[in-house]
């Protein structure tokens, strides 16, 4: 092994699997925002963490709004998926732009992405600040799923979307 750069080891451990959050600004308007810096924490009670840097727009509402639904786009929804994650919200309408559909969630205030694969609403229970971001962590207080869109996206080094499904099956045009 040799000693390489946080960019290439980034590059290295690609993909990353893909995911947009919904909260709410001040004004409770919905936004979202792309995330490849995400995970599963607990099992019992389940828990979520999200890594929002300090200076985005949705670092802002999440302090505001205390909640979010963590959705894993399908492959379907990969070019708003991209664009989510690639313009601020504070200039855009990103459910608008993106061509995505609000549902509300059973739980939480900010909406689901209709068609994602996967929906977690989550509730803000801590914070921890990390270098320049923060870790949101969030309780899942009810799941959503839609099965018939299996593939999901990954994120390879913050260049292009590919898509998985749960079986491994793989397709990398995207």
């Amino acid at each position: 092994m040799q000693e390489i750069s946080w960019n290439e080891a980034i590059e290295l451990g690609s993909p990353y699997p893909y995911a947009l959050a919904t909260t709410l600004s001040k004004d409770g308007r919905a936004n979202i925002i792309g995330l490849a810096w995400w995970t599963i924490v607990s099992w019992e009670p389940k828990m979520i963490v999200i890594s929002v840097g300090h200076k985005r727009y949705s670092h802002e509402c999440l302090e505001h709004c205390g909640e979010f639904v963590l959705c894993l786009p399908s492959e379907e929804q990969k070019e708003g998926a991209w664009l989510c994650g690639t313009k601020s919200g504070r200039e855009i309408d990103k459910f608008q732009e993106a061509g995505f559909q609000q549902i509300p969630a059973k739980v939480v205030a900010p909406p689901i992405i209709e068609g994602s694969t996967v929906a977690y609403e989550c509730k803000v229970t801590d914070k921890v600040n990390a270098g320049d971001h923060t870790l949101f962590i969030g309780e899942v207080v009810a799941i959503h799923g839609t099965p018939e869109r299996a593939r999901h996206l990954y994120s390879v080094h913050y260049r292009r979307l590919v898509s998985i499904d749960f079986k491994g099956n793989c397709n990398f045009g995207l």
